[in-house]
């Protein structure tokens, strides 16, 4: 494992939330991150569709991460804003969040994020989300 592997691994392994949804890190590369999340009943709405803030979640931690391959040394990462549009329902078996870095300054990263939801093992897809967002590198607590 490289050390932005690591670091990311690590990070993402502290996070309860991402432990409750069922999440997992499925890729980490320079600039970019994918989440997987299976179904789950738990995690729907009153429609059975996957809840908004699950969707969220996954797509906002994919965007950070992503973002925080680029932090300097000795920075983490918080969201400072994003914005989220639905496409369709999120139903699915499976749904897989992508975080991609646009651009990284000294200071902060714009990201750009999507949720995709699979029916089953094969490789078709329905992106049910879209994010925008931007993320602050701040200095970590030792």
């Amino acid at each position: 494992m490289n050390p932005i592997e690591q670091r990311i691994s690590e990070s993402f392994a502290a996070q309860g939330l991402m432990s409750t949804l069922g999440a997992d890190l499925a890729l980490v590369e320079d600039g970019e991150v994918h989440i997987a999340m299976p179904f789950s009943s738990a995690l729907s709405q009153q429609h059975g569709y996957i809840h908004a803030g699950a969707i969220t979640s996954i797509v906002d931690s994919a965007c950070g991460y992503a973002g925080l391959t680029k932090a300097p040394q000795g920075h983490e990462i918080v969201s400072a804003e994003f914005k989220i549009n639905f496409l369709r329902p999120a139903l699915g078996q499976r749904f897989l969040a992508i975080g991609r870095v646009e651009s990284a300054g000294r200071s902060l990263a714009v990201c750009t994020g999507e949720v995709r939801a699979f029916a089953d093992e094969g490789p078709d897809y329905k992106v049910v989300a879209l994010m925008q967002a931007t993320m602050v590198f701040v200095a970590a607590n030792k």
